[in-house]
């Protein structure tokens, strides 16, 4: 059986949904919970830009093609997404970064991304 990590965000409260719609998250619940079986720590509630879409597809995973075999419709700008930690900080090294829901990124996130990288690209800094 899958055991979810306990659904806590960066900052330490009850983690907040990420995204509907489209539906994200390693569960495909919405939210960017992870457990042992998540080997890419889908943790990052990021919404998605058209620069970051790009860097994703140039660097191997094309997460704007729709694949309707997988039930995937494709990413656009302005989507959130529960991105995998490691390329979050990957884009971020590479200046290409999107912005971040903390309340919706889980706390395991912090085993990859420092808080202080994380909270530089917060999405309520520029709402």
């Amino acid at each position: 059986m899958i055991q979810k990590e306990p659904e806590i965000n960066v900052l330490d409260a009850p983690l907040a949904l990420c995204s509907q719609d489209p539906v994200t998250g390693f569960f495909r619940d919405g939210h960017c919970n992870t457990c042992a079986q998540d080997q890419g720590s889908h943790t990052v509630c990021a919404v998605m830009t058209a620069e970051f879409l790009a860097f994703s597809k140039y660097v191997g995973n094309d997460l704007s093609t729709p694949r309707p075999e997988f039930g995937f419709a494709g990413l656009k700008p302005g989507d959130q997404w529960c991105l995998c930690a490691s390329r979050f900080l990957q884009a971020h090294e590479e200046g290409c970064a999107p912005r971040v829901h903390l309340a919706a990124t889980h706390k395991r996130a912090l085993d990859i991304v420092p808080l202080s990288v994380l909270q530089e690209h917060d999405a309520r800094m520029t709402e």
